[in-house]
């Protein structure tokens, strides 16, 4: 029986660009695509569907619109027409890229509605609900931020928390504010639709579908086992509705009640596959239904409560088939210096930046590829690794074999291979393709690449490549070409070696499919198939062909573009170059009783590059190894939290400060420090001579003033 799968990945919201995340968890998936694509059983190729989608509903879309004077599907339209760039970019070759703001989802989306109310899973209860006192609005789940209520983690979303990834009510926040205002919002009555999670048929589906050989890692298993308990006692009901103003799909028979965005997100994976068989004339119900068809979800490691417990339970209830074909690959996050990627902090990685720099996107298939495997564990990138892979491996090791040896084949030979092998040759390409016990590498390098093992695959295959080098380097073909009695050896020697980099290109062209292209045009190859990697398929396929021109196949990495690749710290813009003649400056006055004189006169341009914000201090604590420092958590209304240390620990104890407002240079570029990185500079008030009089009084704003505003 042939395999039919349906492939998908998380839904990128649609209110910002890809981030390097994103490209990721694409990249991971379209290699694994690539791979199926290559495969066949008894002749016929497997049927492999990959489709994405925009995410686009809920308030934050709808409110972002709102401030550009447009309409929410004006917004997402902008949004996702820059998509391609990104996808094409790094060779992602989605089948079908769609939006959840769609018939298609809608249909869908009411009509599994509608089944889990006939199924008696959906009721309705008045519950307090967060409002916005300052906005005038109910607050959706990603428009409150707070403390997790499970772990402590501080700046977290109202639905679940991105640090220990538990799932929780909004109103279980601590100290819970407005992303929109930073007000506290307040509880107000409100009808609610709530899909029945707690139900005890929800508990026994779930035990028994996570449970299930090959469905998910070990690890997510035992995690999500955590959050059922022993008996689903900890599953609570799901509140799956939002009040108008919402952008969303209405609820049936519910007037001013919208789906919860995350009820008919996931619900997009169908939908988009729905519009792409409309397009192919491919019956969409039928393949859900057919025994052969499979699921395949991609999915980070920070919204698993949602893939792994709302969102099966929702379509099993609902009756669609596709849940028990569902198997879900979770991955951890993508790090710089093992550090999570901050702007701030110059750590950030821009994939436009990547691309518009020259920088070849199969260095960064490759890299992401052999960092990867089927564990749930965060990926790091280093500058310093990634241009030593790169240029090792795939420079060093696989082009160089086609750059020492094609152009011989094009100038002795007029382009064509020889007719056969000597069996030393033929030795050489059985030991470069089976392993130690004789077995076919190919065989272990599918395993690895169905398993998600790439790294495992790839280290493999680059061990094929070191016996192919050290064919070459032992026969040396540059030095043949010297001597006339050598033409026929010189003739194998290259046949051989491009034979090995071909078997080679097949193996990796999941990895590198621009490659693969520019050398299935170069060796006279239609297409690779998983079946032309067999030992037996690599000579017969080559002896006696007529192949081209050989071209560079791929640059070395450049170590300077490493250095422009990463997203600078923002720092304050540069003064103004001084005008050719100006005025005398002001002389400036004499210190009058230790106080400081005044510095040379500014314009009024000078003063307004420096940005001043009212910032909340939030938390204040000493700093381990410092007698002078202590670090400053600062609220300056941008949703987030900053770190800040100020030598102020003389005057100040910590707890003094804990809710006190205060002044921050909010542009000043951020300082590595030995203690961490400083991200401002909050204001403080000293005499001329520290030392005469050490006193050090930090600024505090008169009460009404608000984390945020700035000083003007």
């Amino acid at each position: 029986m042939t395999r039919k799968l349906f492939v998908t990945t998380a839904l990128p919201y649609a209110n910002a660009a890809f981030h390097i995340g994103h490209m990721m968890e694409y990249i991971q998936a379209d290699i694994w695509v690539r791979y199926q694509r290559m495969q066949s059983e008894g002749g016929v190729p497997r049927e492999v569907h990959f489709v994405g989608a925009d995410d686009t509903h809920g308030t934050p879309i709808m409110i972002a619109a709102e401030k550009e004077g447009i309409t929410p599907q004006e917004f997402v339209a902008k949004i996702a027409a820059g998509r391609a760039q990104y996808l094409d970019g790094f060779h992602i070759a989605f089948d079908n890229w769609y939006s959840t703001d769609s018939p298609e989802n809608v249909e869908l989306s009411q009509g599994i509605y509608r089944r889990l109310r006939d199924v008696g899973l959906i009721q309705t209860k008045t519950v307090d609900r967060f409002f916005d006192p300052v906005k005038g609005m109910f607050l959706a789940d990603r428009n409150i931020k707070g403390e997790c209520p499970k772990c402590g983690a501080k700046d977290q979303y109202g639905d679940n928390c991105e640090v220990c990834g538990a799932a929780y009510q909004p109103t279980d926040l601590v100290n819970p504010y407005s992303v929109f205002t930073n007000a506290t919002p307040i509880l107000k009555p409100s009808e609610q639709y709530f899909f029945k999670l707690s139900d005890p048929r929800c508990f026994e589906f779930l035990r028994d579908w996570l449970n299930t050989p090959g469905r998910l890692q070990p690890e997510m298993v035992n995690k999500v086992s955590e959050w059922l308990g022993e008996a689903g006692e900890k599953l609570a009901d799901w509140d799956i509705s939002r009040d108008a103003p919402y952008f969303g799909i209405p609820i049936p028979d519910a007037p001013g009640k919208f789906f919860y965005v995350w009820l008919d997100a996931p619900v997009g994976y169908l939908a988009s596959l729905k519009n792409y068989f409309s397009k192919k004339n491919i019956d969409f119900d039928a393949f859900l239904n057919d025994p052969a068809a499979e699921q395949i979800h991609f999915i980070g490691k920070d919204i698993v409560s949602f893939h792994l417990l709302f969102w099966p339970a929702m379509l099993k209830f609902a009756g669609h088939p596709v849940i028990e074909k569902l198997k879900v690959n979770v991955h951890g996050h993508l790090t710089v210096n093992n550090e999570k990627m901050s702007k701030s902090r110059g750590t950030g990685i821009s994939p436009l930046r990547y691309l518009n720099l020259g920088m070849n996107p199969e260095w960064l298939r490759y890299y992401i590829a052999f960092k990867l495997n089927s564990k749930v564990e965060d990926l790091d990138f280093t500058g310093e690794d990634f241009v030593a892979r790169v240029n090792s491996d795939l420079i060093g090791k696989y082009v160089n074999i086609a750059s020492r040896c094609a152009g011989f084949i094009a100038k002795k030979f007029d382009g064509k291979l020889a007719p056969q092998l000597s069996a030393t040759a033929l030795d050489w390409i059985r030991k470069a393709l089976t392993d130690a016990d004789g077995a076919e590498r190919q065989a272990s390098i599918a395993q690895s690449f169905e398993n998600r093992e790439f790294g495992k695959a790839l280290r493999e295959i680059m061990e094929i490549a070191d016996v192919t080098n050290q064919y070459v380097d032992e026969n040396k073909p540059w030095l043949l070409a010297k001597d006339a009695d050598k033409t026929a050896a010189l003739h194998e020697v290259c046949t051989t070696a491009l034979i090995l980099f071909r078997q080679l290109t097949i193996l990796m062209s999941p990895v590198l499919p621009g490659v693969a292209a520019n050398v299935r045009t170069f060796l006279n190859d239609e297409r690779f198939t998983w079946a032309d990697t067999a030992v037996e398929a690599a000579s017969s396929a080559m002896l006696g062909r007529t192949i081209g021109a050989y071209s560079h196949l791929m640059t070395r990495v450049d170590a300077k573009m490493i250095e422009e690749l990463f997203d600078a710290p923002k720092a304050a813009p540069a003064p103004a170059a001084a005008p050719a003649a100006v005025a005398a400056p002001v002389a400036a006055a004499a210190p009058v009783d230790g106080i400081e004189a005044l510095a040379p006169e500014i314009k009024i341009d000078d003063f307004v590059k420096i940005d001043l914000r009212i910032a909340r201090i939030v938390n204040c604590e000493h700093v381990d190894g410092s007698d002078k420092l202590l670090r400053l958590t600062l609220d300056v209304g941008e949703g987030r939290h900053r770190n800040v240390f100020s030598g102020i620990k003389s005057m100040y104890q910590p707890e003094d400060l804990v809710g006190k407002l205060t002044v921050l240079v909010a542009n000043l570029a951020p300082r590595k420090m030995k203690f961490g990185v400083s991200e401002g500079m909050v204001l403080a008030a000293s005499s001329a001579d520290e030392k005469a009089n050490p006193g050090i009084y930090i600024l505090n704003p008169w009460p009404g003033a608000e984390p945020g505003m700035r000083i003007r």
